[in-house]
């Protein structure tokens, strides 16, 4: 679980994975937040250097898992 309110601007671009409650699984990387919710860019046609440039999905932050490497 990621927790928003520790969550700075270093945090922007940091590779996270999504693990829902049915076994679904998916990395992305944070775009932004607010109080409420991460969002991350989990599809880019493989374009991950200019990921800011596409569309993030809000996300529960308790659903998010930081990942230690660089790449999904």
């Amino acid at each position: 679980m990621i927790e928003i309110l520790k969550l700075t601007g270093a945090d922007i671009g940091a590779w996270v994975e999504y693990r829902g409650s049915a076994g679904e699984r998916e990395k992305g990387r944070i775009k932004s937040w607010n109080e409420k919710a991460i969002f991350v860019v989990y599809k880019c046609g493989g374009d991950w250097l200019n990921f800011k440039n596409y569309t993030a999905a809000a996300t529960k932050p308790e659903d998010l898992f930081f990942l230690k490497r660089s790449c999904p």
